[in-house]
């Protein structure tokens, strides 16, 4: 599966921006799908995941609230709604998918396949 990010950019403090994820190659129900955020100087960390039969869904606690993931199969897309942004959201963000089973939803390292990053970047 590809992976394509897109939907970042400059916005203020309390604002919204929806990410979007477009899977191409095979569809997003075969995958647990991930968003995951780099800030300059820190590791990749989780935010947002999906199951693969869109019934479950899990937060990092700094987003709990704020951001909502979200699929659209007909698109073959998952979406990542944030709402009331921070200056501590600013980052890089990348959808992930995985297919193993197993393990945490939040390592990176159970993630196959990266979408390229979008910039997201909150101003106070």
């Amino acid at each position: 599966v590809q992976l394509q990010a897109s939907g970042g950019g400059l916005v203020q403090a309390g604002g919204s921006l929806r990410l979007s994820c477009a899977a191409s190659g095979r569809s997003v129900t075969a995958y647990c799908m991930g968003w995951f955020r780099q800030a300059p100087g820190k590791e990749r960390e989780f935010v947002a995941a999906i199951s693969r039969n869109g019934g479950n869904t899990a937060y990092a606690d700094s987003v709990k609230g704020r951001f909502t993931i979200s699929r659209d199969i007909a698109k073959n897309t998952v979406n990542l709604q944030m709402n009331n942004l921070k200056p501590e959201d600013t980052a890089v963000y990348y959808c992930a998918a995985r297919q193993t089973y197993g393990g945490s939803y939040s390592l990176p390292a159970l993630y196959a396949y990266w979408g390229q990053g979008t910039l997201v970047t909150v101003s106070s």
